[in-house]
């Protein structure tokens, strides 16, 4: 017999919906739009035909509707892994537990995560306003260590050249790898411009990518030495806060997940994008229209 969930650990709101996402199972689409700004939902969601559900709680703003036929929801994750856990977490329950008596359903749903963001680039050859798919997130942020089945994530032998090549300080987490959905990687950069490569992702803003403000940082070369990483053919192309996790879990769960990023500040040339909203209108329109026919 399945066991039943406590309800301190599926926490539903009064109206049955689940806590933080404040959404109901039938609110959910397959396919979800991830972005970490409230207010890049409604820029998604205004190409959208239809919008049957608009939800907010705190940061997390939810619109479930349909593009050109196919039923997707947007949501806002805010920024950081910590609001990935909570998320990806929540939206995995709306689609995988029974509500009504708190127990894992027995055949799974698989959901297809697409996260759309901005990002710094670590090359000088992908100049800002371009598209970075990320093929593999590395992360940096210790997520993954709190989760069972992850030994994979760490023993892939780019990550022990990723510690060697970086001299990386035994005092942070040990960073993990985490290769995106192929098959979606594949159907969503086929015939375009769009990089791809490792995004590094940060557990902050400043410090964590090497930004000094009125702290020293432990390492100032932390940058150049992610930036002239090599391995095979794989380098890290751009760092941001938010795609290893996605990777990792949905890894876990079995969904399908990809990563596109708006550069919008290149840390190679210490350029920054004229009209960076232009360039994630850009990518928006872009990813709505391949995912339409995904």
């Amino acid at each position: 017999m399945t066991q039943k969930l406590a309800n301190s650990e599926l926490i539903l709101n009064p109206e049955g919906k689940v806590y933080h996402c404040n959404l109901k199972p039938e609110e959910l689409a397959d396919t979800i739009i991830l972005v970490g700004d409230p207010d890049r939902v409604p820029k998604v969601s205004n190409y959208f035909d239809t919008i049957e559900v608009a939800s907010q709680k705190r940061e997390i703003v939810s619109h479930t509707g349909t593009y050109k036929g196919k039923r997707l929801t947007v949501i806002s994750t805010g920024m950081g892994t910590d609001n990935i856990d909570i998320v990806l977490n929540e939206l995995d329950a709306l689609a995988n537990i029974d509500f009504e008596n708190k127990e894992i359903k027995s055949t799974p749903t698989q959901l297809t995560f697409v996260r759309l963001g901005t990002s710094g680039s670590l090359q000088a050859d992908i100049p800002v306003d371009s598209i970075v798919a990320s093929a593999k997130g590395l992360g940096f942020d210790g997520l993954m260590s709190f989760y069972n089945h992850t030994e994979s994530f760490y023993s892939d032998q780019m990550i022990e050249e990723f510690v060697n090549q970086t001299q990386w300080n035994s005092k942070r987490a040990l960073p993990y790898l985490v290769d995106c959905s192929e098959d979606l990687l594949h159907h969503i950069t086929k015939d375009s411009s769009i990089y791809q490569g490792i995004t590094a992702t940060a557990i902050g803003f400043y410090g964590p990518q090497g930004r000094i403000l009125r702290l020293d940082l432990d390492d100032q070369a932390m940058n150049e030495k992610l930036a002239n990483f090599h391995y095979q053919h794989h380098r890290i192309t751009n760092f941001e806060m938010e795609t290893s996790a996605i990777y990792g879990l949905s890894k876990l769960m079995g969904h399908k997940a990809l990563s596109l990023n708006t550069i919008i500040a290149n840390r190679a040339s210490g350029t920054f994008s004229t009209d960076p909203y232009a360039a994630i209108d850009s990518m928006i329109t872009f990813a709505l229209d391949r995912l339409s026919k995904f």
